[in-house]
């Protein structure tokens, strides 16, 4: 915040509410979380008045509220119209605007800066896991604040600049559904009518047995749902992973979490992954290269078709109790049209894989820019 505009106490342009209410046990009562690093304050859900203990704080539109806990990690903001009168315990206090001296737009910015995260923190203390916002401290810190006519100008230089970024990314949303449909719609003109095989015929499991050493690194693979590809685990010792087994990974495999793929947790391994583990929860399928591609067969079993026929070889409840059966998966049948074609598809993905990646550097920069612009902004730069 800048050091030439004049200073006030927190305590000067908020002032705590302590409007509460004891729930009713049979009223539905909606409930606040705040996220961190000023992603906003939204509905955590809702429950009934029977399950709430005590007393709760009402919020109300446009009320500061903070996390006591993660203040530090920059849980705080300004409660949407939508979730007013929505209820908080004592760890989410919740504070009046002086609008007098305060501009909540203003307000709202500058609650997402470094500088009011820094606030934060120096208003917290305690041990590592028990680090708290001290209400009394944070109160009686100092706020550089320009007057309201200047917060106005700056608010309406901000959202400018906002306002433009949220156009590019919106136009970003719609080419992605747009590209979307296009793989769609290209993937079942070569998949409708090309003939179908048993998985097992065309990419049969292959498991590469480990002998697990105790002083050795075994670096892990992890799947993430929703075709969302893999990610790295830490490296587990020889001794760590005691008597569970593990498996080789390889480029190229078509990998199945069994506990997850219902929801999507399917991907194929790329020459970054070379070199990991997959523990037993892993299913590892190696297509064969003269019937089928492994990102060919991925994007089949990520359609809604696929996923329908995932779902049915995984019996069971929700979330772990549905596994992905070997000898299921083994019997579903995929399209293979002709190599030719797969190959083409193959390489349309990775066309469409290298303009998903610069929109998200795209989306980075813009993400920096908006910080950038905040950063200056407050400190009475712009």
């Amino acid at each position: 915040m800048s050091n030439q505009w004049p200073t006030e106490k927190v305590g000067a342009v908020l002032r705590r509410s302590d409007v509460s209410i004891t729930p009713v046990a049979d009223t539905e009562y909606r409930e606040i979380t705040v996220r961190l690093w000023g992603k906003g304050v939204v509905e955590r859900g809702r429950v009934g008045g029977a399950a709430l203990s005590g007393r709760r704080f009402v919020a109300r539109a446009g009320q500061f509220i903070v996390s006591r806990i993660d203040a530090r990690n920059g849980a705080t903001g300004l409660v949407p119209p939508s979730l007013d009168g929505a209820l908080v315990t004592n760890d989410f206090p919740l504070f009046d605007l002086n609008v007098n001296r305060l501009d909540p737009t203003f307000f709202e910015w500058l609650c997402r800066t470094p500088s009011f995260v820094a606030l934060c923190q120096r208003a917290s203390e305690g041990s590592t896991n028990r680090v708290r916002l001290k209400e009394d401290r944070f109160m009686a810190l100092d706020l550089s604040l320009p007057s309201l006519e200047d917060q106005v100008q700056i608010v309406a230089q901000i959202e400018d600049v906002s306002n433009r970024i949220r156009m590019v990314k919106s136009v970003r949303r719609d080419e992605g559904v747009e590209i979307g449909h296009m793989l769609s719609g290209a993937f079942w003109r070569i998949a409708k009518d090309a003939p179908k095989r048993f998985m097992r015929d065309v990419a049969p499991l292959i498991r590469r047995s480990v002998a697990v050493a105790p002083e050795s690194l075994y670096p892990e693979l992890g799947i993430r749902s929703f075709g969302n590809g893999t990610f790295h685990k830490p490296a587990l010792t020889g001794l760590e992973i005691g008597g569970k087994r593990i498996f080789r990974i390889e480029p190229g495999d078509l990998l199945f979490s069994n506990v997850f793929a219902w929801e999507g947790a399917i991907a194929v391994a790329t020459e970054e992954d070379s070199g990991r583990f997959g523990s037993h929860r892993f299913i590892t399928c190696v297509p064969k290269p003269t019937l089928a591609s492994a990102e060919f067969l991925r994007f089949y079993f990520l359609t809604s078709e696929g996923l329908e026929l995932i779902g049915k070889a995984s019996p069971g409840g929700a979330g772990r109790n549905r596994t992905l059966g070997i000898s299921a998966l083994e019997r579903i049948p995929v399209p293979v049209p002709s190599l030719e074609q797969q190959h083409w598809f193959t390489d349309l993905l990775a066309q469409v894989s290298k303009l998903q990646k610069l929109q998200e550097e795209t989306s980075a920069e813009l993400d920096a820019l908006l910080s950038s612009v905040l950063s200056r902004a407050f400190a009475g730069k712009l």
